[in-house]
């Protein structure tokens, strides 16, 4: 059985992805900091591991790892997928705590969970595997007022480079997946402030979040002789061809 790893798994984008996976016969551990939605999940699928931590303490990250490959003691995939959406403004109004937060979740909680799947996945025999970072469409075309998300997720595109070349020697594959407008709670908050704001405003487009799940399945199936180095999947009239 091919087992996963899902952070962020909770809810929206990892809970989607982590639902799909086990319906298609995988070990999933999912991982996030709310035990209840994670025990709803194991409650529902028996090949569900509960993973109750924070991203950003590396004991706690390295501790669900051990945990989850206690067992099989193999990791196919990561789905390095944990991410907060800050308040936003221009960046004298950013709140410094809304930054530091940010940085910290999404950037030093994908790069601790990067770190302990490359450890196992370049330990383990037969060795190798794939992480897949969620990056999102702010790593290429940021959103008005959303300084401190775009600056993490333009980020992680350099993290997925270079773990793309460091892991070449032990078959440690790495690809990022760039989503935009899958409909979550996030995206959906972000429409109710829009509309608060201008009760004319279009909402933005939005794309089932199966479709990013799909997508991410798509990555984590392929053979480690290939690779989907980048992928955009997005809500197909959603502004981001001409968003800038």
């Amino acid at each position: 059985m091919k087992s996963i790893l899902i952070t962020g798994a909770s809810s929206g984008i990892g809970r989607a992805t982590a639902e799909l996976f086990l319906e298609q016969g995988w070990r999933v551990g999912v991982l996030a900091r709310r035990a209840a939605p994670l025990q709803e999940i194991a409650e529902q699928h028996p090949h569900a591991v509960p993973l109750v931590a924070d991203v950003t303490d590396i004991d706690a990250v390295d501790a669900a790892f051990r945990f989850f490959l206690d067992k099989p003691g193999h990791l196919d995939v990561l789905f390095n997928n944990a991410g907060v959406f800050t308040p936003g403004g221009t960046i004298d109004e950013i709140a410094i705590e809304d930054w530091y937060r940010s940085v910290n979740v999404n950037l030093n909680g994908m790069f601790l969970c990067a770190r302990a799947a490359f450890a196992a996945m370049r330990q383990q025999t037969p060795q190798g595997g794939r992480i897949i970072n969620n990056g999102s469409i702010a790593a290429h075309v940021p959103r008005p007022n959303s300084i401190a998300y775009s600056a993490t997720k333009h980020a992680i595109t350099g993290l997925t480079r270079s773990l793309s070349l460091d892991g070449r020697p032990f078959d440690i594959a790495c690809g990022q997946i760039d989503i935009g407008n899958a409909l979550t709670p996030m995206v959906e908050a972000l429409n109710q402030k829009k509309l608060a704001a201008n009760p004319d405003a279009e909402p933005d487009h939005t794309m089932d979040v199966g479709d990013a799940a799909a997508s991410v399945l798509h990555m984590a199936g392929l053979p480690l002789n290939a690779n989907v180095q980048f992928m955009t999947v997005m809500a197909t009239k959603m502004p981001y061809i001409g968003r800038g």
